[in-house]
């Protein structure tokens, strides 16, 4: 219900509720006015008779008294008097004419108790007031009671009975209640119609004030509201439009700015408030994504979650996130689909060995095969039962391109999915410097776990990797084998062909050792000339087979130098784990004794470690 109709209501209602009430009142004063006045004129009538009857008794006329009562009766505003005797004057004079005797019981009450009696009784259909009023005896003035009657003071002698009618009396305050419900309805309606003349600006301000809030709350600012007056309704109207022109000016603003950081501007048509809400909503949760993938442990966690912001907040199922490799000529699928290390799905195997073939990672720009289709020619659709489109967003690093997702949408969702793109490339702007930064942290972690001439593990690398692997082997109740080994007189090479000779000596070496192991072993340059293989789920058994392959091979390469060609030895030391020892430290010492037995033993030759050669060498450790 509107506001003007409620105050048009209640207006009427109180306007009603006021004639109501005042006409009850009116009715009830008028009654008790009418009342009042017949008990007085009652009582001035039974005065009167009292008068009369003692004057009649004193001059001798009493038997004439039925005339008086007659001629009284017809006095105005009298409809009717009659007297009762009562039992002391029955006793005295006899019981008189018939209507002097008592007729009802009021009447006869009021002779008892000599009290009035006052109430309005039907007659004829009509309304009449009836007075009952004693005539006691007494002896104040003259003439008077006592002088006839052998009473004593106080006596009740008779009773007055006084019919006084109403139905004019009635009539008469019916008319004056009508007469003022009529002149306050009069008046009411004057207010009411002043009422509304003044309420017409505050209802029509509070109409347009309505009005402009409704379009605000749909994100159209640019209603406003006409002043009708310069009172306080007129403030309410100037303050309304100067909060929509600060609202459309600076929300405007606010909504272009975050706009241009998203990318992405609002349309015109649209809910203004809504669309800027959401993007700096989205902005938000960009920069809380940010902070949480800041404390991911490495790269594989990014992904992770970068994987669960597309599958979990904007219900994608299907989508890659390929990485370009550091040599920048291919690409690695990272997760598909959601899973880790996928294989290629929804692209042409060609991008992974030619990073080129992909527009995306080419061009650094967003492909969107939704509104151009068929853009990119390496997308394959392996959908079965419903035909798909796809969007790639490059991932630029170091301004070049690092990473791409890749969403791949259904048809019939790919208008929908294009509106997200603003959204997801905000928490990829986000992901870039974070991601990068996690990239470069595991180079810089990798290069200080490798030998920078040969490109093996350093013994730093060693020293962390030792706990996991003691711990996985025996897990697994499995065993692994270190060998331990070292050039035959490589510090004579040095000595005699410089550094340079012996730096060329050590990296052929290092290039036999990776062809001779397992990409699951792991081989560490331990220091100066020394090597460490760590063979897993390997047995001392096999592990002297291959270390004598080694040995053979080493013996048999020529490694050419300026104006000659070299061939080196090595000797190799076995020990096996947890068979020789129980902890890796122990095994590494066991096999380095076994290396230098094999050193005493004329060197160029594998020796597996036994117990015997430990105390034998104890001393030097």
């Amino acid at each position: 219900m509107r506001l003007h109709t409620k105050t048009l209501l209640f207006f009427f209602i109180l306007t009603g509720s006021l004639v109501l009430v005042l006409s009850a009142i009116s009715l009830y004063s008028f009654q008790q006015f009418s009342l009042y006045t017949a008990e007085r004129h009652a009582r001035s009538v039974a005065e009167s008779v009292k008068v009369g009857l003692t004057e009649s008794m004193v001059n001798g006329t009493i038997a004439k008294r039925a005339e008086f009562l007659e001629r009284l009766a017809h006095v105005p505003g009298i409809e009717g008097v009659r007297v009762v005797r009562g039992a002391a004057v029955t006793k005295q004079f006899g019981a008189g004419f018939d209507y002097e005797r008592p007729e009802d019981g009021p009447e006869t009450q009021v002779l008892t108790h000599g009290e009035a009696i006052f109430k309005v009784v039907e007659k004829n259909g009509a309304p009449v007031f009836r007075a009952i009023i004693p005539y006691t005896a007494g002896n104040q003035g003259l003439p008077h009671c006592m002088q006839c009657h052998e009473v004593s003071n106080g006596t009740v002698l008779g009773a007055i009975s006084i019919d006084i009618p109403q139905s004019e009396v009635k009539r008469q305050a019916i008319f004056a209640t009508t007469i003022i419900s009529l002149s306050v309805l009069l008046v009411a309606l004057l207010m009411l119609l002043v009422l509304r003349r003044q309420l017409r600006p505050l209802m029509e301000t509070a109409d347009a004030v309505s009005h402009v809030v409704t379009r605000a709350l749909k994100g159209s600012f640019s209603g406003r509201v006409k002043q009708h007056s310069s009172d306080e309704i007129g403030d309410i109207a100037g303050n309304v439009n100067r909060l929509m022109e600060f609202l459309d000016d600076h929300l405007t603003t606010i909504g272009r700015r975050v706009g241009d950081l998203m990318g992405q501007h609002q349309q015109s048509t649209g809910n203004q408030l809504v669309a800027t809400t959401e993007m700096v909503e989205s902005l938000v949760e960009a920069s809380q994504f940010k902070q949480a993938i800041e404390e991911d442990q490495n790269k594989q966690d990014v992904y992770l979650r970068l994987a669960k912001m597309l599958s979990d907040k904007y219900d994608f199922r299907y989508f890659s996130i390929y990485e370009v490799a550091s040599s920048k000529n291919h690409m690695l699928p990272i997760v598909v689909d959601g899973q880790i290390n996928a294989p290629c799905r929804w692209c042409d195997q060609q991008i992974l060995i030619d990073s080129g073939a992909c527009r995306a990672k080419r061009t650094g720009h967003e492909v969107n095969a939704v509104d151009f289709p068929d853009l990119c020619t390496m997308f394959r659709d392996d959908g079965k039962e419903e035909k798909h489109t796809h969007i790639c967003l490059p991932i630029i690093q170091s301004g070049a391109v690092g990473c791409v997702v890749q969403m791949v949408i259904p048809a019939e969702q790919a208008q929908l999915a294009r509106l997200l793109v603003p959204y997801i490339a905000v928490y990829l702007r986000e992901t870039a410097p974070v991601l990068e930064g996690k990239r470069l942290m595991e180079h810089l972690r990798e290069s200080s776990l490798r030998d920078a001439m040969t490109g093996l593990y350093n013994r730093r690398f060693l020293e962390e990797y030792a706990t996991p692997l003691v711990a996985t082997n025996q897990r697994r109740q499995s065993v692994f084998t270190v060998l331990m080994l070292d050039l035959d007189y490589f510090k004579q090479v040095n000595d005699t062909f410089g550094h340079e000779a012996g730096d060329k000596v050590l990296k052929t070496l290092a290039e036999i050792l990776l062809k001779s192991v397992r990409s699951s072993d792991m081989l560490v340059r331990y220091g100066g000339e020394e090597f460490v293989i760590v063979l897993v789920d390997t047995s001392a058994e096999m592990a002297l087979n291959v270390a004598e392959k080694i040995r053979a091979k080493v013996e048999e390469t020529k490694i050419s130098l300026p104006g000659t060609v070299l061939q080196k030895t090595i000797s190799i030391g076995v020990a096996e784990f947890p068979t020789d020892a129980d902890t890796f430290w122990q095994v590494i010492k066991y096999a380095d004794v076994a290396l230098y037995e094999a050193k005493d033993r004329g060197r160029n030759r594998v020796e597996r470690f036994t117990p015997d050669m430990w105390k034998e060498t104890s001393e030097r450790y």
